[in-house]
């Protein structure tokens, strides 16, 4: 069974960039669309970006981010963060497709979240 890890979030002011993992076990990414949501306290879950057969971005990180594969790892580079940046990111992957999609619902296999804190 595919488990998800994500590392990487922390504490950053405003203006600064931050680098997430999200490393898998039990399966290889690289047969999966693999994608990061993120969630702010008394909101929704929100899509940032995935990276399967291409990649998408969510309109509120798009040109502040950019999502990358290598080997068993997806990494989440962002930059120029702003407080409103500060969530809980999810890893998630579906591992029946390589379809990018943005609908959370579409993901079968998500990591336990790791806390970006942006300040101003």
């Amino acid at each position: 069974q595919v488990q998800l890890v994500e590392s990487g979030g922390e504490w950053v002011q405003a203006g600064g960039s931050l680098r997430l993992s999200c490393a898998a076990t039990g399966g290889t990414l690289s047969n999966y669309a693999t994608g990061w949501f993120r969630q702010a306290p008394g909101k929704e879950r929100e899509f940032v970006a995935v990276i399967g057969r291409g990649t998408l971005y969510g309109d509120s990180v798009r040109g502040r981010v950019y999502i990358s594969r290598e080997k068993e790892t997806v990494y989440l580079h962002m930059s120029s963060l702003k407080p409103e940046d500060t969530a809980v990111y999810y890893c998630a992957a579906r591992t029946r497709s390589l379809e990018v999609v943005t609908t959370a619902s579409l993901f079968d296999t998500w990591g336990q979240g790791t806390q970006v804190t942006v300040s101003s």
